[in-house]
């Protein structure tokens, strides 16, 4: 049988995984309602978070389809992703146009020599300009250095959500056929005898984990076959070389994987038996089989540190809360999670933890706090670096699509925080503005960006490289309001704090003194107790109550309490609740830090 392999690389939100789950149910691969976005994370944010694998049969060839997340944080998976396929469909909103992802994935693709089909996604959109969207993919092609035939792409117009696709906007379709035809048409076979004939060569490209068979790799077989109980040597990219076993392989029919007797050139599979397999490594059946090219991943942007949680509230809702257990968390998470690096050497203090942006690290805790774990972290930093004898950060793209009016703001609160403007263009409605400046600069900031266009904004970003220290970014003093007492906290209380910024617990919530419960509007911090009751007296008369009218708290999420944290307060995170605390819980303890702060800077 032929195979083909294609990944879908596009922006976030942009119809991936929408229009993989069409090509899945048409081509009968999978019933109506399975979606590839199989994780509960996925289907609770719409957001594609981990590289899948699907494969489907068309007019008798295999297609092997790797989903791809499409946020600027994953992007290494991404990257990893594109070195096993043969072909991109790249997805483009018909509104949106190219946007900060569409223009990395597509770079990467473009350096590795691939030749993308563009799929226009969405053209039915009120807003939807195709045209223009293509004008503008063009464009981004020549930007990014293509070649001519690169530049020479075919495209598809589509809207996922109902599984049609159209080789021209007029065309009259009733389902995505004129897509499955352009893959097979335009996209090279990647299976041959010729190929099939030599040694076996595979390289994985992602990882996985079984309880009951271990690390498991997913890999593509460039040349030769594979079969179960096959005694393979393992290579790194600069030679090193190990013997290993492989005990099981499989093969990806719709979303389910499939044991296999074997597997043969071009095919993807998922291999088990190799406990220390690596992305990028070679595995094969010739001792003297040179290893295949090393596959790049991103390094982190921003560390922060792990603790045990050591609040008043530890060990009431998690199942796992020692030191040891966490460690063991986060070492099986280091198997599949290559993104992520950990430090284990400061076990005193905690474990430093190195990831790709504020979600990355997010969608971490959030898996902690549903297995069971209690935790608190430090305050995200971003990792500084030498360079050549420069001292030099992460800097950030970003893209910004907001109504006209709202443009003046956002100039000037990024201007303050080291970004410049690069690009502006402009619609009827909205304005397009983009960006270049440190990431440290864009920490805490997308919180405000709601606020500042009363949620109509949209804010891409993507990391674009280390470059030189931008120097000190002076961002607006936040204060914190802190609880001065234990106990629950009470609406009265709460009706009088509101005036001073903005409350982060509602009535009832249980409170510990140095816990915080909101951010105060001046910057200035504020003990405050928000267990104070009414004092209440029994004479009663028509004008003597007041009725209490609360705003509804900013409730913390695991994002939320990573933007909005200072640099002296812990997140507190536990399956059931986030909690923002100071480092030093009373104001004796705050003051003692202070002064010792002070006599070190002597």
């Amino acid at each position: 049988m032929e195979i083909r392999n294609i990944a879908i690389i596009a922006h976030v939100d942009h119809g991936k995984t929408t229009l993989t789950d069409a090509i899945m149910r048409q081509t009968g691969a999978v019933e109506e309602g399975v979606s590839m976005d199989s994780n509960t994370l996925e289907q609770e944010r719409g957001i594609t978070i981990y590289a899948k694998n699907t494969a489907i049969t068309y007019k008798g060839t295999k297609i092997n389809i790797v989903d791809t997340p499409g946020h600027a944080d994953f992007g290494s998976e991404v990257e990893r992703v594109l070195r096993s396929i043969d072909s991109v469909l790249l997805v483009v909103d018909a509104q949106e146009g190219p946007m900060p992802q569409t223009r990395f994935v597509l770079k990467k693709s473009l350096e590795l020599g691939l030749k993308p089909i563009v799929i226009i996604n969405k053209i039915d959109k009120p807003a939807a300009n195709p045209d223009l969207c293509e004008e503008q993919v063009l464009e981004l092609f020549i930007e990014l250095g293509a070649t001519d035939a690169q530049a020479d792409f075919h495209v598809v117009y589509a809207i996922g959500r109902a599984g049609i696709a159209k080789l021209k906007l007029d065309d009259d379709s009733k389902d995505l056929t004129p897509l499955l035809d352009t893959i097979l048409k335009y996209v090279p076979a990647a299976s041959s005898e010729e190929l099939a004939a030599k040694s076996l060569r595979l390289q994985p490209f992602n990882l996985g984990y079984d309880n009951f068979l271990g690390r498991l790799a997913v890999g593509r077989v460039y040349e030769g076959v594979v079969k179960p109980n096959m005694s393979v040597f393992v290579k790194k990219p600069d030679g090193e070389m190990r013997s290993g076993k492989i005990t099981k392989i499989f093969t990806f029919e719709g979303v389910e994987k499939k044991e296999a007797n074997e597997a043969s050139a071009g095919d993807i599979v998922l291999l088990a038996g190799l406990p220390d397999i690596y992305i990028g490594e070679t595995v094969t059946t010739d001792a003297e089989a040179a290893p295949l090219p090393a596959i790049a991943i991103d390094e982190p942007t921003i560390t922060l540190t792990f603790m045990v949680n050591s609040s008043p509230f530890a060990g009431r809702e998690g199942k796992f809360v020692t030191s040891r257990q966490i460690r063991d968390y986060l070492e099986r998470e280091l198997e599949v999670n290559v993104g992520l690096k950990v430090d284990f050497s400061s076990s005193d203090t905690g474990y430093r933890v190195f990831g790709r942006g504020e979600l990355h690290v997010a969608i971490l805790l959030e898996n902690m706090r549903r297995a069971g774990y209690e935790v608190q972290v430090s305050q995200p930093q971003v990792i500084i670096r030498d360079i050549d004898g420069v001292k030099s950060e992460p800097f950030e793209e970003v893209i910004v699509d907001t109504p006209k009016e709202y443009q003046g703001v956002i100039i000037e609160r990024l201007g303050v925080r080291g970004f410049i403007m690069k690009d502006m263009s402009q619609t009827d409605e909205s304005v397009r503005l983009t960006f270049e400046g440190p990431t440290r600069g864009l920490l805490g900031y997308r919180n405000i960006f709601v606020v500042d266009t009363k949620g109509e904004g949209i804010l891409s970003a993507r990391v674009i490289g280390f470059r030189p220290y931008a120097g000190e970014i002076k961002k607006r003093a936040s204060g914190s309001m802190m609880s001065m007492a234990n106990g629950k906290a009470l609406g009265f209380a709460l009706w009088g704090l509101q005036e001073r910024g903005i409350l982060y617990i509602a009535p009832g919530t249980e409170v510990y003194e140095g816990m915080v419960i909101g951010s105060t509007s001046r910057g200035e911090e504020m003990p405050v107790n928000p267990t104070k009751g009414k004092q209440l007296t029994n004479v009663r008369a028509s004008g003597t109550d007041e009725a209490i009218n609360l705003v509804p708290p900013f409730t913390l999420t695991i994002e939320r309490g990573l933007e909005v944290m200072s640099g002296d307060e812990y997140l507190e995170i536990t399956p059931q609740s986030v909690r923002l605390r100071k480092q030093y819980l009373s104001e004796n303890e705050r003051a003692k830090a202070r002064r010792q702060q002070e006599q070190n800077l002597v």
